[in-house]
C-alpha cells in the first residue's frame, strides 16, 4: 500500500468537487482549523453535504492519513459516526492512521469507536495488519490493548498477522505479537491456507536470518519445527529447495543446531494442511505416500521377475533347439564310435536335458523370489551352458589328432572343475541358509517358551 499515491489521489478528488466541498477537503489536507470553522460558520450543514459528494473518503480519512490531530479531533466532535465510514477500498480512518503511525489520532479514533479495530478492508486486512506491515510498534500496542482478539483475525482467512510480520520482515512487530500471546496459543504454529506454511517455513523461504534465529529461540516454534506444509516439506526441506548462498548456509546451521530434521526422519506424521498444532496430525497423506511407494516397489520387483523369467525362457528354448538338432540331425551310421564323439553326445544330451528342465521349471510357476528355488534354477542353467560348451569343443572337426584330443580333454577337465566349483558354492550357500533358518526358528521357539 503506497500512502504517497493515496495522498495524491485524494488531492485530485478534492479539486474535482463543488466549491465549498473542495474547500473543506483542502482544509482537511492542510489541517487548517481556521478554514474549517469559517466553512461551518457559513454553512452549518456542510459536513452533512459530504455524503452527497462524489468523494469516497470523508474529510476525516484525509486528516487521519496526514496526521492532523486537532483537525481530526474537531471532526470527531462534530461527526463521530465518520470514525466508522469506509472509503472505496473499505478502509476506515483507523486503517490509514495505523499505517502512518499517528498515535494520538489512533487513540482518539479508538476512544470514539474501538470496534473499528476489527473492520476489514477489501483485502481482508484490519488496522493491526496495516501497523504490522509498517512496523508501527506503538500503534500495535494501542490496537491490541483496545481489542486483544484482533490478533486472531486472518487476512481473508489465508494468513495471520504473524505471517505478515515475517513477509514484510518486521522482527520487532513479530516479537511484540508473540509476547502478547499466551504460551499455549496455537497461532504461533498456525499454517497459512495458501501453501500450508508456518512462520518458520516463511522465514526460511525468505532467508531472513535474524527472524529464523529468533523463531528458533521460541520453544513453541521448535516444538512444531517438523510441521510439513501443503507439499509435505518441513522448514529444513524448504531450505534445501532454495538457491544456495551464505544466508542459506547460516540458516541451515541454525536449523541443525536446533535439532530440526527432515520429515522422512521423523516418526511424527504430517499434520493436516491447515492444522494449527503439530500434534493434530492425521496419517492419511503419509499413509498414502507409503502405500504408493510400496506398490511402486512391488510393481518394479514383479516387472524385474517377469523380465528375468522371459529371458531365461528364451535362452533355454534356444539351447534346447540347438542340442535337439545336434542330437537327431546326424544319421546313426555316420556317427563315428570314438572317444571324441562319445564325449560330444554325452555333453549334448546333458545340455539338452538341463535346458528342458529349466523350461519345465519356468512354465511350472517356479518362484524366482525364493533363494533356494533361484539357486536350483541358476545351477541348472549353469549345467546347460557348461555342457553346451563341452559339446562344442568335443564336436570340433579339429579334434582328430592326439594333440587336439588332449586339448579337448583338458578343456573338458576345466569345465568340470568350474561346474564342480559352482555346485560346491551353491551347496555351501544352501546349507548356510538352512542352518541360519534353523537357528532363527530355534531362537523364536525359545523366546516363545519364555
Amino acid at each position: 500500500m503506497d500512502m504517497g499515491s493515496e495522498k495524491c489521489d485524494t488531492i485530485m478528488e478534492i479539486r474535482s468537487g463543488g466549491d465549498d466541498t473542495i474547500e473543506l477537503y483542502s482544509a482537511s489536507a492542510r489541517g487548517c482549523m481556521t478554514t474549517l470553522n469559517l466553512l461551518i460558520h457559513n454553512d452549518s450543514h456542510i459536513l452533512n453535504k459530504v455524503s452527497l459528494s462524489s468523494f469516497s473518503e470523508t474529510p476525516l480519512h484525509i486528516s487521519a492519513l496526514l496526521g492532523h490531530f486537532d483537525f481530526t479531533r474537531a471532526l470527531l466532535n462534530l461527526k463521530p459516526e465518520w470514525a466508522a465510514n469506509l472509503d472505496s477500498q473499505k478502509r476506515c480512518p483507523l486503517h490509514l492512521a495505523s499505517a502512518e503511525g499517528h498515535i494520538k489520532i489512533i487513540q482518539s479514533l479508538l476512544n470514539e469507536n474501538n470496534d473499528t479495530c476489527m473492520f476489514q478492508d477489501q483485502d481482508g486486512r484490519i488496522p493491526l495488519h496495516y501497523a504490522a506491515m509498517r512496523g508501527q510498534i506503538e500503534v500495535m500496542r494501542e490496537l491490541i490493548s483496545a481489542r486483544p482478539d484482533s490478533t486472531q483475525v486472518m487476512v481473508n482467512k489465508v494468513e495471520t498477522v504473524l505471517h505478515l510480520c515475517v513477509k514484510y520482515n518486521q522482527l520487532d512487530a513479530l516479537k511484540l505479537l508473540v509476547d502478547s500471546l499466551s504460551n499455549e496459543d496455537s497461532l504461533i504454529n498456525s499454517q497459512d491456507h495458501e501453501g500450508g506454511n508456518t512462520i518458520l517455513h516463511l522465514a526460511v523461504m525468505l532467508k531472513q536470518t535474524e527472524m529464523v534465529e529468533y523463531l528458533l529461540s521460541l520453544p513453541k516454534v521448535k516444538e512444531g519445527s517438523d510441521i510439513q506444509n501443503r507439499i509435505g516439506l518441513t522448514a529444513l526441506e524448504v531450505l534445501e529447495h532454495c538457491s544456495k548462498d551464505f544466508k542459506s548456509f547460516n540458516i541451515q546451521k541454525m536449523l541443525m543446531d536446533a535439532s530440526v530434521e527432515r520429515a522422512k526422519n521423523q516418526n511424527i506424521l504430517s499434520p493436516t494442511p491447515m492444522s494449527s498444532h503439530p500434534k493434530s496430525a492425521t496419517p492419511a497423506r503419509s499413509s498414502k505416500k507409503r502405500l504408493g511407494k510400496l506398490l511402486s516397489d512391488l510393481q518394479f520387483q514383479v516387472d524385474m521377475i517377469d523380465e528375468t523369467r522371459g529371458s531365461l525362457m528364451v535362452v533355454a528354448t534356444v539351447i534346447t533347439s540347438i542340442t535337439f538338432q545336434s542330437g537327431v540331425g546326424v544319421e546313426h551310421d555316420e556317427v563315428p564310435n570314438n572317444f571324441q564323439s562319445n564325449i560330444f553326445f554325452m555333453s549334448n544330451s546333458i545340455s539338452f536335458a538341463a535346458s528342458v528342465s529349466v523350461i519345465f521349471l519356468l512354465i511350472s510357476g517356479f518362484p524366482l523370489k525364493n533363494k533356494v528355488c533361484m539357486g536350483i534354477l541358476t545351477f541348472a542353467m549353469g549345467i546347460t551352458l557348461i555342457f553346451l560348451v563341452a559339446a562344442y569343443v568335443s564336436g570340433s572337426p579339429f579334434g582328430n589328432s592326439f594333440g587336439n584330443s588332449l586339448g579337448i580333454i583338458i578343456g573338458l577337465g576345466v569345465l568340470v572343475v568350474v561346474a564342480g566349483a559352482i555346485l560346491l558354492i551353491y551347496i555351501i550357500r544352501l546349507f548356510m541358509w538352512l542352518a541360519r533358518t534353523r537357528c532363527i526358528r530355534k531362537f523364536i521357539s525359545t523366546c516363545g517358551m519364555r
